[in-house]
């Protein structure tokens, strides 16, 4: 029987510096959560946890079919640390799990499966880019209560240092933070951007 590898995608932000929530910016035929989840699925991965901080978020976007499992950090505010708790919990037994940045869809299924298939089993593993460490991070089911002793909202960079480096040739994936960095996702995946709304 092969690993278990639960896909954890953090959803649950708060979109502060955007000012309205990214996870329903539109890209291509769904939404940029939507494009992170359908990669996942596309991937090797058993099956996949979405956190989001308000399910109407995700109403309509088709995600909770099949493999994805949705759940609601009840506390989002609290960092990504309470929403990997939640994820944990959902998540139930499994071998390991790889976590997910809701707003870096670069992260895809290709990058998904180098990861894990270049990945010790039996340790925690980051994503050596060209150019900088990134998402994903995988940890192994003995590093599980180290997850959950986590606080903060950049808590799991604190492990990177211990963690084994598994190389993808590719610059590190933008995340989205910004209208700026909305567009250049954008940009680099070959679709349009929906157009800015005026408040």
């Amino acid at each position: 029987m092969g690993e278990a590898v639960v896909g954890l995608v953090l959803g649950a932000g708060l979109s502060t510096r955007l000012g309205r929530p990214k996870q329903s910016l539109a890209l291509g035929d769904t939404s940029l959560l939507g494009w992170v989840v359908r990669e996942a699925e596309r991937s090797s991965l058993a099956r996949i946890v979405v956190v989001v901080g308000d399910p109407a978020l995700v109403s309509g976007l088709g995600l909770g079919v099949g493999r994805v499992t949705i759940v609601c950090n009840e506390v989002p505010e609290s960092g990504c640390a309470s929403s990997l708790r939640v994820g944990l919990d959902a998540a139930g037994p499994c071998d390991a799990l790889m976590l997910l940045l809701g707003d870096m869809p670069g992260a895809d299924a290709e990058v998904i499966d180098t990861v894990l298939a270049g990945r010790d089993r039996s340790t925690i593993a980051v994503t050596q880019y060209r150019d900088a460490l990134g998402h994903p991070f995988v940890f192994p089911a003995s590093a599980f209560p180290i997850l959950r002793s986590l606080h903060g909202d950049k808590a799991v960079w604190k492990l990177a240092d211990q963690a084994m480096r598994v190389v993808v040739d590719r610059p590190l994936p933008r995340d989205v933070d910004t209208w700026d960095d909305y567009v250049e996702v954008c940009r680099s995946l070959g679709v349009v951007p929906q157009l800015q709304s005026v408040t």
